[in-house]
């Protein structure tokens, strides 16, 4: 009762707070993509997707045919009715399936052609040029792009990774996109905990060190954002011990030449989100989220709850977590 009182008073005096909402699945929810403050998408374990039109008022869940074994751990709204969905697994689990009608019909894209590889993120500059991150293969982490809206997939010269690095699959936001081609990916796993970096859509990539813990196979980047082109935030810690706050935050104001970590949020967290009509951070995992409105200086849990992924849009945002939970930010 005083840990309830406490979080109240907290989130009142905060300003903002997840409002779940009822998404009529009890998958385990990994991707959401807001399109706008109406329209969001969101996907998870047995070949889920999930889609509103109302801002989350009453949400429709479905699966894509033929793909209850998948697991859509990465979805992205392109609009309201162009949809991709990624599942990832070992081998020919991960794969790429696409709606071009708001979700009457999937058309299947893409299987992975490595059997060691395990796909990690999808993300979009535009309706024709997208991106694939996947863990390393032949010592170099896989990257495939399109630039006809994914009737083609073209294997690009990933960056090479060090022995034991990999990206995780937790939230489908490790990568993050800017402008026409520009984007960063984090990495995890023992001696991981880089941020990789390409200025032309994947031909080429720099990397950098982030100082975030890296201490096992479960520890390293989960999350990463960016403000503008040079101001970014990466978050992570260890999934395993998901309320240590060691070291599992870096900020960097050099679009990620150079990062400075620290401990902000009060534990592991898989997803970091600059929502700029706020003017604030918000980072989320399963063990609660917190908000900073001093670029990360300082950090305020305002929800205990076990979310996996964010999206924003339009100042509008959902989390979305384990057992089907679904959430949307409420700002008072």
């Amino acid at each position: 009762m005083r840990y309830l009182l406490w979080f109240l008073l907290t989130s009142v005096a905060l300003g903002q707070s997840w409002e779940p909402q009822s998404s009529g699945t009890t998958a385990s929810l990994r991707g959401v993509s807001a399109v706008n403050a109406n329209v969001v998408w969101a996907s998870g374990s047995k070949g889920t997707y999930l889609h509103s039109s109302d801002g989350g008022t009453t949400w429709e869940a479905g699966q894509v045919p033929n793909a209850e074994g998948l697991d859509f751990r990465g979805i992205r709204a392109v609009d309201a009715r162009t949809v991709y969905l990624v599942s990832s697994g070992p081998g020919d689990k991960s794969q790429i399936f696409k709606t071009a009608d708001g979700g009457k019909t999937w058309s299947h894209q893409f299987t992975n052609p490595d059997a060691k590889g395990f796909f990690d993120a999808i993300a979009f500059w535009d309706a024709g040029h997208g991106i694939v991150v996947g863990d390393p293969v032949d010592g170099a982490f896989v990257v495939f792009t399109t630039e006809d809206g994914g009737v083609k997939w073209t294997r690009r010269q990933g960056p090479a990774a060090v022995a034991a690095e990999g990206a995780f699959a937790a939230s489908n936001s490790s990568v993050v996109l800017r402008g026409k081609r520009e984007a960063w990916f984090g990495s995890g796993g023992v001696a991981g905990a880089r941020v990789f970096h390409t200025k032309d859509g994947g031909a080429t990539w720099s990397v950098a060190a982030t100082g975030i813990r890296n201490d096992s196979a479960s520890a390293g980047i989960f999350s990463v954002a960016f403000r503008d082109g040079k101001f970014g935030m990466a978050v992570g810690g260890d999934y395993a011990k998901d309320k240590e706050a060691a070291s599992n935050m870096a900020r960097s104001a050099s679009g990620g030449l150079k990062w400075e970590a620290g401990s902000g949020p009060k534990g592991f967290r898989s997803a970091v989100a600059y929502l700029a009509s706020a003017k604030m951070w918000i980072a989320t995992g399963t063990s609660g989220s917190d908000v900073s409105r001093d670029d990360g200086k300082t950090w305020t849990t305002f929800d205990a709850g076990a979310y996996n992924a964010m999206s924003f849009a339009g100042g509008a945002g959902w989390a979305v977590g384990p057992a089907g939970r679904v959430a949307r930010l409420r700002m008072k």
